[in-house]
């Protein structure tokens, strides 16, 4: 039996995962060319324009424990993948912000009349957990707690950042098809200038998160490899 959760924060399998979805892979940085398809490619070969690190921030979307319990065939390497970022903009003077999914116990801030969170609720998920160890969070830097599939949406990111002389955004997170697409399209229509790194968002449906990179993704943002990031931030 195969449960088929379908939201706008993440869209999973749980339970039995599908054969086809437990060989989904994410390939390491050192093994990932051409992953992005035409908009990866035309990301390796046009210069991509430098980024001032004090106004800039890495947002990493949704990576947190539950999640990660949901992909195990992928997230070792998403984990490294992103924690290489991480560790990146770090080094650079580029700020890091976390942000989770996050309900009180018995779930009051999910409302009857929503679908997405209705769904949350009956599996249980995003009560206790925390951001992956995995990534090395400091305590300086932000976690903003969100209760809906967009960062922005009912949170302190924008205000944060605003206040941070922050213009320019790298995107990264978990699914694609829920946080980072409707993060990516808020932070578009504020503004701001958007960076997303492909090899490190993951969604069980590869066909859809194909094409967002080549489609919603691309005409939003800059998408790059983690090579062309770790190349941007070096």
């Amino acid at each position: 039996m195969v449960v088929v959760v379908e939201s706008n924060v993440f869209h999973c399998r749980v339970a039995l995962m599908s054969p086809r979805i437990e060989s989904e892979s994410v390939a390491p940085a050192d093994r990932q060319q051409g992953t992005g398809g035409a908009a990866a490619a035309q990301s390796m070969n046009m210069q991509i324009p430098a980024i001032v690190p004090a106004r800039t921030a890495l947002v990493v979307m949704h990576y947190q424990t539950d999640i990660l319990e949901l992909f195990p065939s992928v997230a070792p390497t998403l984990l490294a993948n992103t924690r290489k970022l991480c560790d990146a903009a770090r080094a650079k003077g580029v700020s890091v912000y976390f942000a989770r999914i996050h309900f009180s116990p018995g779930y009051p801030e999910v409302s009857p009349l929503n679908r997405n969170g209705q769904g949350i609720k009956q599996l249980g998920l995003f009560v206790d957990d925390q951001i992956s160890p995995e990534l090395g969070p400091q305590a300086t830097e932000p976690v903003i707690i969100a209760h809906r599939a967009s960062v922005f949406f009912g949170t302190d990111l924008q205000v944060r950042l605003s206040a941070q002389g922050i213009d320019t955004l790298l995107m990264v997170g978990i699914a694609s098809t829920g946080v980072v697409l409707s993060s990516v399209a808020y932070a578009s229509d504020a503004d701001f200038r958007l960076f997303t790194v492909k090899d490190c968002c993951y969604d069980p449906d590869q066909v859809v998160h194909e094409h967002l990179f080549a489609t919603a993704f691309d005409s939003r943002t800059t998408v790059l490899s983690l090579a062309d990031a770790l190349s941007l931030l070096g």
